[in-house]
């Protein structure tokens, strides 16, 4: 596999986004091509040795070479001819958020027929909606917290006690989330996640709930599901937390929990990934609690690609490259017309 790092979108995980691919830089020994996405819409090729933050905050990646959606790739167009962009065979789509996970990534590489590593459009508009993800693991046997959609012009009473915690329903990385431990604190904490949504997802929250986190997916040759990691936090990951988690290359250590517990964690995921998720690598959260497995979220493209939860990342990422859903091709060979056109006579076109 020789992979092209898609990155950076208009979100608000854009810069989140810029920390994964300079990390994955770090992580993929073998030769990466760089394709920015900025917040205009513009493609962009950013050579290897200018993946640095500032680059994109000044402004600079502008004196790089923009590129062209076209069928099977991307080009460099000059003044007199274009030139496609070579040195790779698959995009992995890495814009966190927004266009990356809300299907509009997705459905441009498969609309130009370019392979890419990453959730469908199926996939990303269920992954993205935190109420479609509910409904989701509902409809396939899955257990999740309770919850509450609240949207921005309704009414403000909510079916459970304090504390709950307050989250943007189309949103990641904790940006606009909130605990919530009395009435009184509810109004603010509404007022913040509705400047990111126009609807929430109110769930009651539960103190010190055991969560494991586990990433995977699957190929022509069986699964791949990494290691599980029981990550060290505070009440919950903040977006500062989340913000260096996703610039993560260091390998975790493997959750010290009963084997029962760990089967059950890893057949709960592949239950979740499906169908729906193939040619993604995806990270499920989960709670654990009263002996119970609760789907907290699906990440449809995790911080640094969950790289760190891998023994052998780069050789997920080719597997997964070779077992990539291929698309029915559909040929319109016009019987239907050729019939009509048949039966009104040779020299009678139709008009309508």
């Amino acid at each position: 596999m020789k992979p092209a790092i898609l990155f950076g979108g208009a979100s608000y995980e854009h810069e989140i986004s810029i920390v994964s691919a300079i990390a994955l830089k770090k992580v993929l020994k073998t030769p990466l091509t760089f394709i920015f996405l900025d917040a205009e819409g513009g493609f962009w090729h950013i050579p290897a040795e200018k993946m640095r933050s500032n680059h994109f905050s000044s402004g600079d990646y502008r004196k790089d070479d923009p590129l062209t959606l076209v069928k099977g790739g991307f080009e460099k167009r000059g003044f007199l001819k274009a030139k496609p962009l070579e040195g790779f065979d698959t995009v992995l789509n890495l814009v966190h958020g927004g266009q990356g996970e809300d299907g509009t990534i997705a459905s441009l590489m498969e609309f130009f027929a370019i392979p890419y590593i990453g959730p469908r459009k199926e996939a990303s508009v269920i992954s993205y909606n935190k109420w479609l993800t509910k409904l989701y693991a509902e409809g396939i046997g899955v257990q999740t917290v309770e919850y509450q959609v609240l949207h921005i012009d309704g009414d403000r009473n909510l079916d459970f006690d304090f504390p709950v915690i307050v989250k943007p329903l189309r949103l990641g990385s904790s940006i606009g989330v909130s605990i919530v431990r009395k009435r009184e604190e509810l109004d603010f904490a509404l007022d913040v996640a509705f400047e990111f949504d126009d609807d929430v997802l109110v769930e009651p929250f539960i103190e010190g709930i055991e969560e494991f986190n586990i990433a995977g997916c699957k190929t022509d040759e069986g699964w791949i599901l990494s290691r599980i990691e029981a990550p060290q936090k505070k009440e919950f990951l903040d977006f500062d937390q989340k913000y260096l988690d996703f610039a993560r290359t260091e390998g975790v250590q493997e959750a010290k929990i009963d084997p029962t517990l760990q089967k059950d964690l890893e057949e709960t995921f592949e239950k979740v990934y499906g169908t729906l998720f193939e040619g993604a690598l995806i990270r499920c959260d989960f709670f654990f609690a009263s002996g119970e497995i609760l789907l907290n979220e699906i990440n449809p493209i995790p911080g640094s690609m969950a790289n760190y939860l891998f023994d052998d990342f780069a050789g997920t990422l080719s597997k997964l490259a070779r077992s990539l859903p291929r698309p029915r091709s559909i040929r319109p060979d016009y019987a239907y017309i050729n019939r009509v056109q048949s039966a009104k006579g040779p020299k009678t076109g139709m008009q309508d």
